[in-house]
């Protein structure tokens, strides 16, 4: 199963991530064309800084999802992707699932009582934050194959002639 993977490292806090979400989240898919919708189109990434690092955060669709438990009326369920969907028709705006979220980022719609949150862009094959980062901060993958990535890039390191003297 694909999850969206973040490196901190990487991440300038642009907030391209953001605007893409916007947009993707939007009536008409574009940006200049979304500016002007009412209601403005909401982001479902938050972009957060600590004044010398950036990170983008997102639904991290817990396993155990404390708002699933914690959703009065079942307005949240899992979908086939294991993703935490929010069924708006349902949803009462009783932020009980924004009280106990464990990252902070379930959010008020801005027009209506409800709540907006990450639902990987079900949509498209790669969610609109990944596409639209610069630097790679935001990646779309199997957990396994970072790891693998991460372990190979170590045995570079370790076995590179510069360590070895």
């Amino acid at each position: 199963m694909k999850e969206l993977l973040i490196r901190a490292e990487r991440c300038l806090g642009c907030r391209s991530c953001e605007l893409a979400c916007a947009v993707e989240h939007s009536v008409a898919k574009s940006l200049l064309l979304s500016i002007n919708e009412e209601p403005r189109p909401q982001y479902r990434v938050h972009v957060t800084s600590d004044g010398k690092s950036s990170l983008p955060l997102q639904c991290r669709n817990c396993e155990d999802a404390p708002c699933l438990t914690a959703c009065l009326t079942g307005a949240l369920h899992l979908d086939a992707r294991g993703v935490v969907l929010c069924n708006s028709d349902l949803c009462i705006g009783c932020w009980m699932c924004l009280m106990v979220c464990p990252f902070g980022i379930i959010s008020q719609s801005n027009h209506q009582r409800r709540i907006v949150k990450c639902d990987r862009c079900p949509e498209r094959e790669i969610p609109a934050c990944v596409t639209a980062c610069p630097t790679a901060a935001l990646s779309y993958r199997e957990v396994n194959q970072e790891s693998m990535e991460k372990r190979q890039t170590v045995l570079v390191q370790l076995l590179s002639p510069a360590t070895q003297s």
